[in-house]
């Protein structure tokens, strides 16, 4: 799989990694279509990571190129973590960011799942 400009698929980036088990992790969730896990870093009382089981660097590119069930079974368990984990009743942010402008870090599609407190508004706004 590769980047909208080309870029292969860096099979050596840390999501791939953890998929493997090369690389420990505290897992939340697991299917036979994606991981979660607790983020090393929590910006959130709760900060939980989703990945896809599969070589997907962006939200375009696992649009172009998972399998349907594959897609289907990765959005349901980002549905599944948020129930599992107790964020329906007061809510809960989902972010993925994609490229560089987005400060997207991993190279692996990611989705964040943020709750626990309120989280403010989307974006800063310029004054």
């Amino acid at each position: 799989m590769t980047v909208k400009n080309g870029t292969p698929y860096d099979s050596n980036n840390i999501f791939a990694r953890i998929l493997r088990g090369e690389i420990p992790s505290k897992p939340v969730f697991e299917n036979e279509h994606a991981f979660a896990f607790h983020d090393i870093n929590p910006q959130a009382p709760v900060h939980v990571l989703v990945i896809p089981k599969g070589a997907y660097v962006s939200l375009a590119d696992f649009s172009v190129n998972a399998p349907d069930a594959l897609q289907a079974g990765f959005w349901r368990a980002v549905g599944e973590v948020a129930r599992q984990l107790g964020l329906e009743e007061d809510g809960y942010r989902i972010l993925a960011n994609a490229g560089t402008n987005s400060h997207q870090e991993v190279p692996h599609l990611h989705v964040h799942i943020f709750g626990g407190k309120p989280l403010g508004p989307m974006l800063l706004r310029d004054a």
